[in-house]
């Protein structure tokens, strides 16, 4: 007997519909398919109409099997919010570094000083995988609370074989028992252990010669992320890097220009990368660039509001056609937030992108960038029944109330996650 869940009534029903071949840019961001007084069927966990209620009513009655019914007089449906970056996998925490920053220190400061990157890595690799998996999840049942079905898990807090593997291990399994589907990031080139300080070159070594075959040939990751900046690597070491990826069958993702212009979007381009994410001085001829090759802009206001930078040029993004995509940046030193409802009011308030853009970019567009745009980030028939109800009449509430959670219902491949804004029995995996 098939198991259904009808979504009804809902003031608008948020489609995002049309962008499942390709990312949408310009103008089409704007388009976010709004159908007033419109409803969903899930069966089995996958989508089978998406209309009129009147339409939707005549459905449901050709339908065989138990119907949960749920009325979102009130509320505006939308597809499960993806992020489309994350470290979320690490052990410890740095909360003493806000201090640090407030009296003047900058990112590269600490973490020349062994704090940043480096103190999550000594947490990282003292944690079991164990531990890792309990912590973790307890962040993922807060993006639940938040309306996130989908996240990115990037590896790059272990800088050792054995501790980045450890990190990719509990991703996988975490995706496999957590509701939330994990997309694993391999992200070895996060920053250079202290071991290989004097000698970066060598670990560069050991990141394309030994880490990347481990990584393929255990299948933990579908991305290589690198960290391509002033201080950590250069764009030659990040080139050889993604390119060593490829060979691998590993999807070049890239940390760029997000301290200082270095030339990480013209890398993007080059490289033929899948995102470039940060791209806080990202140069035109680079955002030129990344438009014409196709890169995905993942950009992460939250982080320039935490570090209290200037945040990404959102706009001149969006004006020369890149795809832009939004994120969290989940992690312990400068993004330290689950909830993508907030991002994604920075973004308007701090970017100026508009409340239709922001939906496109926590859907569709941050499908796209993790590889799954075929599977989720739109209401279409055909994919999976992820669903998010928030207790607002239209979607530009969402962002007029900011910092103020309107997730009421979350809905799973089908099945209810979350309901009246409160996590249902979502087991904690321990192993």
């Amino acid at each position: 007997m098939s198991s259904i869940t009808y979504i009804k009534r809902a003031s608008q029903l948020i489609t995002v519909r049309g962008g499942s071949k390709e990312p949408k840019r310009a103008q089409d961001m704007s388009d976010i398919g709004i159908i007033e007084h419109g409803s969903v069927v899930v069966e089995n966990g996958m989508i089978t109409f998406v209309g009129s209620d009147v339409e939707a009513e005549r459905y449901v009655h050709t339908l065989n099997g138990h119907i949960n019914t749920i009325d979102a007089s009130g509320k505006i449906v939308t597809p499960g919010l993806i992020d489309a970056h994350t470290h979320i996998v690490f052990g410890g925490s740095r909360e003493k570094e806000l201090e640090m920053r407030l009296n003047g220190a900058k990112y590269i400061d600490i973490l020349k000083a062994g704090g940043g990157i480096l103190q999550t890595t000594t947490s990282t690799r003292e944690a079991t995988e164990k531990q890792l998996i309990q912590e973790t999840s307890k962040r993922l049942n807060r993006f639940l609370q938040y309306g996130v079905t989908t996240v990115e898990a990037k590896s790059g807090y272990g800088l050792t074989l054995e501790d980045e593997l450890k990190q990719l291990r509990a991703a996988k399994k975490l995706d496999e028992r957590h509701p939330i589907d994990l997309v694993s990031t391999f992200m070895g080139a996060h920053a250079v252990p202290v071991e290989y300080k004097e000698n970066p070159d060598e670990f560069v070594r050991l990141v394309i010669e030994e880490m990347i075959p481990r990584v393929a040939e255990e299948n933990l990751a579908e991305f290589c992320d690198v960290f391509c900046e002033e201080g950590v690597f250069t764009v030659e070491q990040s080139e050889q890097i993604l390119e060593a990826g490829k060979g691998y069958g590993l999807k070049p993702k890239i940390h760029a220009d997000e301290i200082v212009q270095f030339g990480g979007a013209e890398l993007a381009a080059k490289v033929g990368a899948v995102s470039a994410d940060h791209l806080l001085q990202a140069s035109d001829e680079g955002i030129k660039q990344m438009a014409k090759s196709g890169v995905i802009a993942v950009l992460l206001p939250g982080t320039a509001f935490f570090l209290m930078e200037k945040p990404a040029n959102a706009r001149k993004m969006i004006e020369a056609g890149v795809p832009v995509a939004l994120s969290t940046d989940r992690n312990p030193g400068s993004s330290p937030t689950e909830s993508l409802p907030f991002i994604m009011n920075l973004a308007c308030l701090t970017m100026k992108m508009t409340p239709a853009e922001v939906l496109t970019a926590c859907t569709i567009n941050a499908a796209h960038a993790i590889g799954r745009a075929d599977e989720v980030g739109s209401i279409e028939v055909g994919k999976k029944g992820d669903l998010v109800l928030f207790d607002a009449p239209n979607y530009q509430t969402l962002q007029y109330n900011y910092a103020v959670n309107l997730v009421d219902t979350v809905i799973k491949k089908g099945q209810v996650i979350v309901e009246g804004g409160a996590l249902r029995d979502v087991p904690v995996p321990t192993t």
